[in-house]
């Protein structure tokens, strides 16, 4: 399965707005802080508004925002929200489509890749993902700290 970059922004652009804790966030201030075009993001936030993860706020102070919990959003609702189906192979969809189905030595091994996918985005929400990004960001300015406390002989 390939995920294709508006699941990986769509993703992105929702920790992003997440992460001011329900003020809302003006795209371009996304766009800038992601490094994602603003125009492709503007799409990506229509797709995200249609699908019920994030609201729009107008006026002056206007963006978005969560339109439910982070720990209410799953990685698999948001990745299937841009991408449709994720499943590795079209027979792991819809068993009629696959006429070699009697003799397909690999149909086991998709529904074991199509499973081990679900479970994965399914048991991950956003709310983890914010965990993440804050350990990682944490982790490199400990590495970087250390790096100008200890420079290099």
């Amino acid at each position: 399965m390939w995920v294709s970059t508006k699941a990986q922004y769509g993703l992105r652009a929702l920790i992003e707005i997440a992460r001011r804790g329900g003020e809302a966030v003006p795209l371009k201030d996304v766009s800038e802080r992601q490094g994602i075009s603003q125009h492709y993001l503007e799409q990506i936030a229509s797709n995200l508004r249609r699908a019920g993860f994030i609201k729009s706020i107008r006026g002056a102070h206007g963006g978005y925002r969560l339109a439910r919990p982070a720990q209410e959003i799953s990685a698999y609702d948001v990745v299937t929200a841009m991408e449709g189906s994720i499943a590795p192979v079209s027979c792991v969809e819809d068993d009629h489509v696959c006429e070699s189905q009697n003799v397909c030595g690999t149909q086991n091994l998709w529904h074991r890749v199509d499973s081990a996918l679900r479970d994965v985005l399914g048991s991950t929400t956003l709310a983890d993902l914010m965990v993440e990004s804050e350990q990682q960001q944490h982790a490199r300015l400990v590495q970087l700290e250390s790096s100008y406390a200890h420079p290099p002989v």
